[in-house]
């Protein structure tokens, strides 16, 4: 979700500078089964731009209705949907609607965090009780335990035995660096930065790429892998080797050696994942088994991919089946609910 809220404050932003007001809609709490799990958040511009979402698009007509008495009042509210008749997914949603007025130097704080990969946590305090409160509202909460309120002329005084609060911690947004520039590794990009991923490609230090060759992509790194600096890799970051050419793999691979990223992918056969990694440990034999671990190849999920387009959804899909810890089988032989709440704290304060 955290590349969502930086979209969110970017167009925050942009809106700010303009002088046009902004509301904030949060979904605090679900009974029951939802499109999407509490933390989702929608931005909602005066002028009725609105960036986000809180659901598949069936609720949004409501908090868009519902956000104007917030822009006249400036008064937070706490807005209740029963899914039951109206949606596929039969759950009651608890979203709280605040004005957004971020001061410019906290907006500075959350892009340098973003930028520089470290978590800061949201947490928003409401009530089930009523439908306007003044003292409900959302926090920024940094690593150096600053607060700062969404809307920074509210003081939010939280009662004990009233309040609930619902806290997220907004990790780094997950980043993909692919390690190749042929035709693949462009649709890798594309579907990759669709997903809502930060995508980097990195290619030889003698290809003629640009930027603009990857739709989608944050950054190129023109790079041999002797002199291959990638920087901020952390369990949100995810490599996939894609040059298709085995002795580049192995000194890419031996470049990252010391780095540990959540995901590793390797393309081609077993066997040639096999041969690859035989080269390596024989080169490296001191090499921890964490980085072996989480090395993957052939890498993808066995989809029946065979174009470059299909291959990448395959890619993906493995990748998200990893980075959410697991087992892909079809929804319809899950039990119980298609969302698991292992991230959801929702307590009373």
């Amino acid at each position: 979700m955290t590349h969502e809220f930086k979209e969110i404050i970017q167009t925050y932003w942009v809106a700010k500078q303009q002088g046009i007001p902004a509301v904030m809609a949060t979904v605090v709490d679900v009974e029951g089964s939802s499109y999407r799990r509490p933390g989702v958040g929608m931005l909602i511009l005066e002028n009725g731009k609105a960036v986000g979402a809180v659901s598949g698009g069936c609720v949004e007509k409501e908090v868009l209705r519902q956000a104007q008495s917030v822009f006249e009042s400036g008064i937070p509210k706490i807005m209740t949907y029963d899914g039951k008749y109206r949606l596929g997914c039969e759950g009651l949603l608890y979203i709280l609607i605040e004005r957004l007025d971020i001061e410019n130097v906290v907006i500075e704080h959350i892009q340098e965090h973003l930028t520089c990969r470290v978590p800061f946590t949201l947490t928003s305090f409401y009530t089930k009780n009523s439908q306007k409160d003044c003292n409900i509202g959302s926090l920024i909460v940094f690593e150096n335990g600053q607060e700062f309120t969404f809307n920074y002329a509210t003081d939010l005084k939280i009662n004990d035995d009233v309040l609930l609060n619902f806290s997220r911690e907004m990790k780094p947004c997950f980043r993909l660096i692919i390690i190749g520039s042929e035709h693949d590794a462009t649709q890798l990009c594309r579907l990759a930065s669709s997903t809502g991923w930060e995508v980097e490609v990195v290619c030889s230090e003698k290809s003629t790429m640009q930027l603009e060759d990857f739709p989608g992509a944050n950054k190129l790194i023109s790079s041999s892998p002797e002199d291959l600096q990638l920087p901020n890799v952390d369990d949100q970051t995810a490599v996939i080797l894609m040059t298709h050419n085995f002795a580049r793999d192995l000194l890419y691979l031996q470049s990252i050696r010391n780095l540990q990223p959540i995901y590793i992918g390797l393309l081609g056969p077993a066997r040639r994942r096999e041969k690859l990694l035989s080269a390596f440990i024989e080169y490296h034999p001191d090499v921890n088994d964490e980085f072996i671990d989480c090395i993957h190849g052939p890498a993808g999920l066995n989809l029946g991919a065979e174009t470059p387009q299909e291959i990448a959804i395959s890619i993906i899909a493995e990748i998200l089946s990893v980075i959410r810890n697991q087992n892909p089988i079809p929804l319809q032989d899950k039990k119980g609910a298609i969302h698991d709440d292992v991230n959801r704290k929702s307590i009373h304060v």
